[in-house]
Parts: structure tokens; C-alpha cells; sequence
């Protein structure tokens, strides 16, 4: 590898060839270290002479660092160690000016005086988006804890560039009782679920406020707690940015055997380590929504026997049908579908719900669900006509319709055509595209925080195909 220097800051150009220094291999011998550490060696040194040769006008000049996560960070290197192999860098978040310390190792670049030195190269390992869907790699405690550490300590790359937008009658104390009657112009927590959650082009100005309202907040120890708490499951459920969501729910020390600590566990098993997820939903007591979560994570993470062992905790409950339908969902994504299908009717055949609204939409639901695995059953895509086929299932606040194009015998196009759905997050999209990835309605994992409306597409797209002509 050959390393180019050069421009008004050296006055020269200069080629260094790295595997051939006889100095940098003679060094190696003796250290028995990697090459990449003669690289970290060598472009330290040079930012050594960088940071001591230039002036006070030039040492103001904004430096960045990019992080093994893919994370992005502008401020100034302030102080280089050669023996410890770390560097001292500034950032200003906001209101806040942050100083870390971080090693060589645990950085892919660093941009000094406008030139970038690659220190450490990226791997096929490592996440370099923003946001993380579940990670094929395996990660370490310590190296998990420090990937959320770094994302959760620096902005989103989007984060300088999107403004604030709020009415100005919002009521940004935010107490943590509303008060008076339902008014999504003043309320806080009624802003973000009328306008926020569903309206995605608001989701980063949403989450962004957030932030804004924590910084208002300083000194308020509850309103504090409960905004980290909302920032966790902004990035969760909104961005799936798990790093942030899980830096959030920890800050927060939020509790297991609830819904955030639910939804912490998830990071966990996102972001590639499933001994922690797992050590993360050990807990004595439940409530019944997060037990649900909990059957749906295990079952994502195919731990079936432990999601039956959650359902029995609710099994005897009068909210029994969240993990009945929950116990179904994981059964059918694991391709068990008698299983799902008896978990399914257990739904139809139960008497007890929280009201009769909540009945009719559940027992629709798990009634769409066994129609919708018999369906499919029929169904070769590779023998449908080149056509746009149309189905409907029933979702949280009504019908989903859903148009499915077929092509070549493959499904090119899968897009949801009408709902009336609030809390969708990122089901709509993720799933369309799910679908389309694995070329069935099989398998497909029901977005977190939404999966009422993912089922709801994956069942009206079955259905679609299913009423094709064969």
C-alpha cells in the first residue's frame, strides 16, 4: 500500500511505500505486531508534525472523524499520544462541547487540515449505515458496548441539516401528565403521536425536537428519564437505529419485563450479540404487551421454546390473546404453519378481550392469517400471468389494500394502494420491499412496533396472489 503526502502543509509530495520500509518491517520483526499498526505508527507521526507545525489559524479548522460504525463526527483533534496509540478529539452537539479519547483501532478515518487518513480499513463485518437492520456478524460485548457508546455520543449525519418544525402553541415544558382535554397543537406526547408517527417525511424533525426538549429539560431528573426513553424508541421504531435506540433505552436504565427493555433486548440481537439479548428479557415479572414482544423476539431469534414459555405467563391472563397471536406470528414465520394455525384459532375460540373492539379486530386478524396460510399454499408464482393482482386484509384501523405486480413469473412490485393506518412506522416500506426480497410471504418478519399493519400486508398479498388466475 502506498501512502501519498503532500501540498502547502509538508511543501513536498512524497511517496511512502509501507510493505517495503525497511524501517516499518524491521519494526514488525522485532514487535511481531500487524501491518496496520505500522500504518497507525507511521500516520500518527505525521499528524504529530501536522498539529506542532501549523499555525493558529489553521489549528481551527474543522477535523472529522469517521467511526467503524459509519458515523460521522466534525470537531477538532486536539491532542495526539504516539505511545498509547490514541488521539484526543472535540465535538459541539448542540449546547454540548464533548471531549473523547479514542484509539487508533477503533477508527476507519480521520480528516485533518482537509486531507483524510484511512486508519483503520473497513470490514465486511462492519455496519457503515446509519441505521441497522439485524447484523449477520457476530459482535462482542465490548465491542458492541462501544459501537452504541459512539453512535449514541455523536448526531446523526442528518441531524445539523434538518430544522425544527413545530407550532409554536406546542408546550415544550412537557409535563408528564397532559393537561386538559386531546390537543395535538399543544401536547407534546399528542404531537408526536398525531403528527410525528405518521408522517415520515416528519420523523427526523420529530426526533430532533425531542432532543431539543431533553436539552430544555436539564436539571428535571422524571422528564429527563422519560425523554430518553422517547428518543430510544423514536430510534427504534421509527429509524431503526438501533445503536441510538439502545444508547437511549440504557441511558434511561430502563426496566426488564417491559416494553423498552423489550425493545433494548432487540438492539442486542440486531446489532449481533444474542447472549445479551437474551440475558437482557431474563426477568421475574412481565407485563402482558411486553411479553408479547418478547414471544416475537424469541421467535425472531428462534428460541421457540422459551416463546412458549413466555406464553404460558399470559396464557391465563385476560389479555391471553396478544401472545396467542404473538405465539402464531412466530410459528408461521418459522414456516410451522400447523402450529401457527392452531395458536391462530386459539384466538378465534377465545372469549376473553379487552372490548368489543379489540375482539372483532384480533379474531379478524388471526381468521386473515390461517386464510392467508391456506392461500399460499396453492399459489406458484412462476405459473401467474404478468399482471397487477389486488388484495385486502384488516389492519389496526381498518383495511390494508394492497396491489401486487407479478412479471417473468416474479413479484416485481408490492405497494400498499390505501390503509388508514397512525403507528405504521417503517412497516409499510420494509415489508413491500421483504416481500419482493425473498419472493413469498413467507418468512417476512413483522416490523417491531408495528407488526399488526406487517401482517396485515403480507396477508393481503397472499391474498392478491391467491385470487390470480393459476
Amino acid at each position: 500500500m502506498c501512502l501519498k503526502m503532500g501540498g502547502p502543509v509538508f511543501g513536498w509530495h512524497q511517496s511512502i511505500d509501507l510493505r517495503r520500509s525497511r524501517r516499518v518491517g524491521d519494526w514488525q520483526s522485532r514487535h511481531k505486531r500487524p501491518a496496520t499498526f505500522a500504518i497507525f505508527h507511521l500516520l500518527r507521526s505525521v499528524l504529530v508534525v501536522v498539529l506542532v507545525g501549523c499555525s493558529t489559524e489553521s489549528m481551527v479548522a474543522e477535523d472529522h472523524v469517521e467511526f467503524l460504525n459509519g458515523t460521522r463526527v466534525d470537531g477538532q483533534v486536539t491532542e495526539i499520544r504516539k505511545d498509547e496509540r490514541e488521539f484526543d478529539f472535540t465535538a459541539t452537539f448542540g449546547q454540548r462541547t464533548v471531549s473523547r479519547t479514542y484509539a487508533f483501532s477503533e477508527v476507519h478515518a480521520v480528516t485533518y487540515q482537509g486531507r483524510r487518513f484511512v486508519l483503520t480499513p473497513m470490514t465486511d463485518s462492519v455496519d457503515t449505515g446509519e441505521s441497522s437492520s439485524q447484523s449477520s456478524g457476530k459482535r462482542s460485548p465490548s465491542q458492541l458496548n462501544r459501537m452504541i457508546e459512539l453512535a449514541g455520543t455523536s448526531d446523526p449525519d442528518w441531524f445539523a441539516s434538518t430544522d425544527l418544525n413545530y407550532p409554536q402553541s406546542l408546550d415544550l415544558s412537557w409535563p408528564l401528565k397532559a393537561e386538559g382535554g386531546w390537543n395535538n397543537q399543544k401536547n407534546m406526547g399528542q404531537f408526536i403521536w398525531d403528527v410525528i408517527n405518521p408522517n415520515p417525511g416528519r420523523w427526523r424533525s420529530g426526533i430532533k425536537l425531542v432532543h431539543h426538549c431533553l436539552e430544555l429539560h436539564a436539571g428535571q431528573t422524571e422528564l429527563i428519564q422519560r425523554d430518553r426513553v422517547t428518543l430510544g424508541r423514536m430510534y427504534f421504531d421509527l429509524l431503526q437505529d438501533y445503536q441510538r435506540a439502545a444508547y437511549w433505552f440504557r441511558l434511561a436504565g430502563v426496566e426488564k419485563g417491559k416494553g423498552p427493555g423489550v425493545k433494548l433486548a432487540e438492539c442486542y440481537w440486531r446489532l449481533g450479540n444474542e447472549s445479551m439479548a437474551r440475558s437482557q428479557l431474563v426477568s421475574r415479572t412481565y407485563t402482558v404487551g411486553a411479553a408479547a414482544a418478547a414471544i416475537k423476539l424469541y421467535g425472531n431469534m428462534g428460541e421457540y421454546d422459551e416463546a412458549q414459555k413466555m406464553m404460558g405467563r399470559v396464557i391465563n391472563t385476560a389479555a391471553a390473546y396478544e401472545g396467542l397471536i404473538a405465539m402464531g406470528d412466530a410459528m408461521r414465520q418459522a414456516g410451522r404453519f400447523d402450529e401457527a394455525i392452531e395458536y391462530y384459532q386459539k384466538v378465534m375460540d377465545s372469549q376473553q378481550f379487552r372490548n368489543a373492539d379489540y375482539e372483532n379486530r384480533f379474531k379478524k386478524r388471526a381468521a386473515e392469517s390461517i386464510e392467508a396460510i391456506q392461500l399460499f399454499e396453492k399459489v406458484d408464482i412462476e405459473k401467474l400471468p404478468d399482471e397487477m393482482f389486488v388484495g385486502e386484509s384488516t389492519g389496526y384501523n381498518g383495511k390494508i389494500r394492497v396491489s401486487v405486480k407479478v412479471q417473468s413469473g416474479e413479484i416485481r412490485e408490492v405497494k400498499v394502494v390505501s390503509h388508514n393506518e397512525k403507528q405504521f412506522y417503517s412497516a409499510i416500506t420494509d415489508t413491500q420491499a421483504s416481500i419482493i426480497r425473498l419472493q413469498s410471504v413467507r418468512g417476512v418478519d413483522g416490523t417491531s412496533g408495528a407488526t399488526i399493519t406487517s401482517r396485515a400486508i403480507v396477508n393481503a398479498t397472499a391474498k392478491a396472489l391467491a385470487g390470480a388466475p393459476q
